[in-house]
């Protein structure tokens, strides 16, 4: 597998072994009830568990991104923000912080006002024309990922002649726009539950070693989602289980990133595949 390294704030951050990123949620309606942080005492335990349990990246969002989520504006994603990266920076001082959002004036804020390290956008783009030229002036590590739509319309939109085949492509032609315009850390996203039906995710994830053509560190994010509670038969809070099974296929399947709610067991899978990795017989 390629060995990647992403440039975070000077500093060159390590992509192997695999990075876990530990999710907050600093929203009302994210669709794990557990991950919502909505004031100052849950924040601040959450970055501490992140923290303690071997987490090595901090992704914040302010807008949930589940189907049919409510649309919230810039201003209420902004005021958000601001009071979570506030309390977030004053708890924590080791971990490089990414923020999720597919606004350009907000990836500036975040970066310009609180130093975020890294910009985690949804729509890679699509959904603010002016996302691009302004990661690139930052010059911060882009996480893009693979979606049609919007949040509110993506699930009527997984018509595809071949999924893996578009999805390349899509990357290929954002990567080399980012390039263009001078950006080189740039990470992609497959987006599982993105515009995708439960097949699709599977498929995807059965072929997810195909995009290491595209030498660009891969985060896959499949964290308690619908591709495996809907499988199995149970709730977002009853699939621990099943989310460190497809996390330890996705590690498997050359995973730089994984971004979680449950950071230890995901630290723990990780392990065990560096292990078996590294034990020769």
């Amino acid at each position: 597998m390629i060995q990647h390294t992403i440039n975070v704030n000077g500093k060159l951050l390590s992509l192997s072994p695999t990075v876990v990123m530990g999710i907050i949620n600093i929203t009302p309606d994210s669709f794990y009830a557990r991950s919502r942080a909505n004031n100052e005492e849950a924040i601040r335990n959450r970055v501490c568990q992140i923290v303690e349990e071997g987490g090595g990246i901090i992704d914040v969002g302010a807008y949930s991104s589940r189907p049919d989520a409510c649309e919230v504006s810039q201003d209420e994603e902004m005021k958000r923000l601001r009071t979570g990266l506030r309390i977030i920076r004053d708890t924590n001082s080791t971990l490089p912080i990414s923020v999720d959002t597919f606004r350009a004036d907000v990836a500036r804020m975040c970066v310009e006002e609180y130093g975020v390290s890294i910009i985690n956008d949804i729509s890679a783009g699509q959904l603010d024309s002016n996302m691009f030229h302004t990661v690139a002036q930052l010059q911060v590590p882009y996480i893009m990922m693979h979606m049609r739509g919007t949040p509110q319309t993506m699930q009527q939109q997984t018509t595809y002649q071949n999924l893996v085949t578009e999805m390349f492509l899509y990357f290929s032609s954002r990567i080399n726009q980012l390039r263009e315009l001078g950006l080189n850390d740039i990470i992609i996203d497959p987006g599982f539950g993105f515009a995708k039906t439960l097949e699709q995710n599977y498929e995807l994830l059965q072929r997810m070693d195909d995009f290491q053509e595209l030498n660009v560190p891969v985060l896959v994010g499949m964290s308690r989602k619908s591709m495996i509670y809907n499988l199995l038969g149970i709730t977002p809070e009853e699939a621990l289980n099943g989310t460190t099974i497809v996390n330890t296929i996705a590690l498997m399947k050359g995973a730089a990133i994984l971004r979680v709610h449950d950071v230890r067991s995901c630290v723990e899978a990780v392990t065990i595949f560096e292990k078996m990795k590294d034990t020769t017989l």
